[in-house]
C-alpha cells in the first residue's frame, strides 16, 4: 500500500469509519477551524494581499489536503512560512505574477511526489531550516511595527536594514490608542492559554479587541484605531474560479515572465515540500501513524494549484493547527475536510464583522506568531553543536533576512554540503601497508594459518577507507605521490568503499592508464558487489582487466606475486 505513488488516507479511513470517530472529528474540526480565522486573516494581510484572500486559501487548500493527503491529521493553510516570499513576489511581479508562480510551484510539487522526491526531501540540514525559519520570524516581527504602535506610515521600505532606520526616524508618529490596542491583545493572547485552552488566545483579543474599539468610538471619542474594513474591501461570498491574468511590463514577454517566476516558484515549492512534510512527520510521532509522503507532496501541489484559481494565495501543511487538531481528538481527514466548511462559513456569513477587527490586534497576533516560529532555543542549543553547523545556520538567518529566502536556502543548502563533503573528507583515510598483513584483523582476508600475510618486494598495498567520490578522488593520488615509491604493483584494497561515483571512477581509471605507462599494475582488491557493478557498467575491465579485480586481500597477493615474478 505505502509503495503507491498516490494513495490518499481517507480512502482507507473510511474502511471502517464509525459515527464515535465522526463525533472527535466534527468537535476538533470546528475547534481547529475557529483557531484558524484569526491566523488565515493574519497571513493573508501580512502577505501583502487581504484577509479574503487568506480565508479563502484555508478553505480551498484546507480541502484539497484534507482529502488528498497523505497524512490522516494534516491541516493545511496560508502559513507564517510563506508570508516572505509572497510579499517579495507581489511587490516585484505584481498579484496575477504570484497566482501564476503558485500554480506553477503547485506544478513542481506534484512532479516531486511522482517522482518519489517525498523521502528525499527529510534530509534537508537541520541548521538550515532552523535559519531560515528565524529569518522569517523576524521579518514578520519587522513588518507588523507600523499597525503595532499605529504609526500610519506608508512607502515603508521593503528591505530589512532601511525599513527599522524609517521606524526610528518616524517613531514619534506613534498612535497611543493603537498601541494600546496591540498591548492589550498581546496580553490576552499570551494570558488566555493559562486560563483555559479552549478557547483560543487570538481569537479572543480578536473579539475583546473589536468591542473594545467599538466601545471606545462610540462613547469616548478615540478615533485613529484602523480596521481590517479600513483598509481592505471585503468580498460578498466565495469568488468563482478563474484564470489569473499575467499582467506583462513594459518590454516583457509571456515567456520572459514565465521564466522570471520559475525563480520563486521553486522556492514555494521547496518551501511548502519542507514545511509539510515536517508537519506529517511532527504528527507521526503524535498518533503512532506514517505518512505517505509522495502522497502529501502530490495533494500539496493541487492545494497550490487550485488555491489561486479561486484568488489563494501559497498554501502547505501548517504544524500549530494540525497539532490543535490531534490534541482536540481529530485522527481522521474529516476533522480537515470540517474545519474547511467553518471557514468558508465566516468567509459567507461573516465578512461584515471580520471588516470591523483592528489593525493593532492582527499585528499582535502576527508578533506572536513571529515569537513561536523564531526557534530561540533552537539558535542556543545549536551554538553549542559543531562550528560548521552553526555558522550554516547564522549564514542562513542573515540570508534570509537581509537578502531573500531564495538566496538564503540556496547557499545555506550549498554551505552544508561542501562543509559535508570536508568532514567526509577528513574522516576518509587512506592507508598504506608496507611488509605484512594481520588476516585476523583484516574483514576481507581468509584465514589460512596463524602466520601475517606477507607483501611481496616490488608490491605496494594501499587501502581506502570510506566512499570514493568526488570529495576525496583526488586525495588517494596526493598519499601515493607523498610516498613516492614505485612499485611493479600497486594493490588498491576497496573493501570499505561503500560505493564509487563518476568521479571516482575517471580518476581510477586515469591512475590505472598511467600506471601502465610507468610499467606497474594495478590490482583490485575487496571489492563489493555494488562498487563491482559499477566497475562493469563502465567498462572498468577492459582498463584493468577481470583477472585484476579480486574479492579479498588472499587473491589480489597471489595475483601480485605472480606479475613479480613474471
Amino acid at each position: 500500500m505505502h509503495r503507491r505513488i498516490f494513495y490518499p488516507r481517507i480512502i482507507e479511513v473510511f474502511r471502517s469509519y464509525n459515527g464515535k470517530q465522526f463525533s472527535s472529528d466534527l468537535m476538533a474540526g470546528i475547534i481547529v477551524g475557529i483557531v484558524a480565522i484569526p491566523l488565515a486573516i493574519a497571513f493573508g494581510i501580512a502577505s501583502g494581499v487581504g484577509p479574503a484572500e487568506g480565508l479563502i486559501t484555508a478553505v480551498v487548500a484546507g480541502f484539497v489536503v484534507s482529502v488528498m493527503g497523505g497524512t490522516k491529521v494534516q491541516i493545511g493553510g496560508p502559513t507564517g512560512a510563506f508570508i516572505v516570499i509572497v510579499y517579495g513576489i507581489i511587490q516585484q511581479y505584481g498579484l496575477s505574477g504570484l497566482m501564476i508562480a503558485t500554480m506553477m510551484a503547485g506544478v513542481i510539487l506534484v512532479l516531486m511526489g511522482v517522482c518519489r522526491f517525498g523521502s528525499v526531501i527529510k534530509f534537508v540540514p537541520y541548521p538550515v531550516i532552523v535559519g531560515f525559519t528565524g529569518g522569517i520570524a523576524l521579518t514578520i516581527f519587522s513588518t507588523q511595527m507600523n499597525d503595532f504602535f499605529g504609526l500610519g506610515l506608508t512607502g515603508i521600505p521593503a528591505d530589512f536594514i532601511h525599513k527599522w532606520i524609517f521606524y526610528i526616524q518616524n517613531f514619534t508618529h506613534i498612535h497611543w490608542p493603537s498601541f494600546f490596542t496591540a498591548l492589550g491583545s498581546l496580553a490576552v493572547i499570551v494570558i488566555m492559554p493559562k486560563i483555559t485552552k479552549k478557547v483560543p488566545g487570538s481569537l479572543a483579543a480578536m473579539i475583546l479587541a473589536t468591542v473594545t474599539v467599538l466601545l471606545l468610538e462610540k462613547y469616548a471619542g478615540v478615533e485613529g484605531i484602523r480596521t481590517i474594513g479600513d483598509v481592505y474591501t471585503l468580498p460578498k461570498g466565495m469568488p468563482l474560479p478563474h484564470i489569473p491574468k499575467l499582467e506583462l511590463q513594459d518590454g516583457q514577454t509571456f515567456l520572459s515572465m514565465i521564466q522570471n517566476l520559475v525563480s520563486p516558484a521553486f522556492t514555494i515549492a521547496i518551501l511548502g515540500a519542507i514545511e509539510s512534510l515536517l508537519s506529517a512527520m511532527v504528527a507521526d510521532g503524535v498518533i503512532g501513524d506514517k505518512h505517505h509522503s509522495n502522497t502529501e507532496l502530490i495533494a500539496q501541489g493541487c492545494a497550490n494549484i487550485l488555491s489561486p484559481l479561486f484568488g489563494g494565495i501559497p498554501a502547505t501543511g501548517a504544524i500549530a493547527r494540525t497539532m490543535t487538531n490531534i490534541n482536540n481528538g481529530g485522527r481522521t481527514p474529516v476533522a480537515g475536510i470540517v474545519h474547511s466548511v467553518v471557514l468558508l462559513t465566516v468567509l459567507l456569513f461573516l465578512g461584515r464583522f471580520v471588516g470591523m477587527i483592528p489593525m493593532p490586534c492582527l499585528a499582535a497576533v502576527l508578533v506572536v506568531v513571529a515569537y513561536n516560529m523564531s526557534g530561540w532555543r533552537t539558535f542556543v542549543s545549536l551554538a553549542k553543536a559543531p562550528k560548521s553547523d552553526f555558522s550554516v545556520l547564522i549564514a542562513t538567518f542573515i540570508l534570509t533576512v537581509v537578502f531573500d529566502l531564495t538566496i538564503a536556502i540556496e547557499i545555506g543548502l550549498l554551505m552544508a554540503l561542501v562543509l559535508f563533503l570536508r568532514r567526509t573528507n577528513e574522516t576518509t583515510e587512506i592507508r598504506v601497508f608496507k611488509h605484512e598483513i594481520d588476516p585476523k584483523a583484516e574483514s576481507d582476508a581468509v584465514i589460512e594459518s596463524e602466520k601475517k600475510l606477507k607483501i611481496p618486494e616490488g608490491v605496494a598495498v594501499y587501502e581506502i577507507d570510506g566512499p570514493y567520490f568526488f570529495g576525496i578522488a583526488n586525495k588517494f593520488e596526493e598519499v601515493m605521490m607523498a610516498v613516492g615509491d614505485k612499485p611493479k604493483v600497486r594493490i588498491i584494497r576497496m573493501r570499505k568503499v561503500a560505493f564509487i561515483d563518476s568521479t571516482g571512477l575517471h580518476n581510477l581509471a586515469t591512475l590505472c592508464l598511467r600506471s601502465d605507462r610507468e610499467n606497474v599494475k594495478i590490482v583490485l582488491s575487496g571489492v563489493n558487489k555494488q562498487v563491482r557493478h559499477t566497475l562493469h557498467r563502465a567498462g572498468f575491465e577492459k582498463i584493468v582487466g577481470e583477472k585484476y579485480i579480486c574479492s579479498n586481500i588472499n587473491e589480489a597477493l597471489r595475483v601480485a606475486a605472480e606479475i613479480v615474478q613474471q
